[in-house]
């Protein structure tokens, strides 16, 4: 849900003044807030096989994390909260702040949609925008009702899809040597 008013910017200071509760996450994109309930369960499970499988392949390699629901903050009008971003050690040292945001671009961002089509717009358009436009190297958009990948990755500087993978469909990563898996994995039964 966008709570957008003609004329007005929100930035990271005003999140302090809206309710804190549990079941509701704010993000703002280019100064428009976006309120986010929590998502449901087969959502989150997703999420999490992602992450777990990706923090295995970071765990023998060494090379970075995975990190589930990240705060990242781009700017003052610009604060997303990612399913899952991977990050390599390098990077994450100079991105992370004190409260252990991520104050610029991870090299993958993850996004699992929810219902809606509001929803399905603000990952596929605002988000794709702003993840190209900060410098975000790959963006999978997962489609969990019809289980399939969109693999987004920086050509000329920005992002451009490159593979809709399915069903039992590998996929790999040039940022991740050696990782790969059939995207079936990543989907409850």
């Amino acid at each position: 849900m966008s709570q957008a008013i003609e004329g007005v910017r929100w930035a990271i200071h005003d999140l302090e003044t809206l309710p804190e509760n549990e079941w509701t996450r704010y993000e703002i994109i280019h100064g428009e807030l976006f309120v986010v309930s929590h998502p449901h369960y087969l959502h989150q499970q997703v999420c999490g096989r992602i992450s777990i499988k990706l923090d295995a392949w970071s765990n023998t390699t060494g090379l970075g994390v995975a990190i589930f629901s990240p705060g990242v903050i781009f700017s003052e009008a610009d604060s997303v909260i990612p399913d899952v971003v991977w990050v390599s050690r390098e990077r994450l040292a100079q991105i992370v702040d004190e409260a252990g945001h991520l104050t610029g671009a991870p090299e993958l961002v993850v996004e699992v949609l929810s219902p809606g089509k509001q929803n399905e717009l603000r990952d596929k358009e605002a988000k794709l925008k702003l993840y190209s436009v900060q410098g975000v190297s790959e963006y999978w958009i997962v489609n969990r009702f019809t289980q399939q990948i969109e693999v987004y990755r920086r050509e000329k500087a920005q992002l451009v899809l490159v593979a809709t993978l399915l069903g039992d469909d590998e996929i790999t990563s040039p940022l991740l040597p050696g990782f790969g898996c059939a995207i079936s994995c990543f989907f409850p039964e």
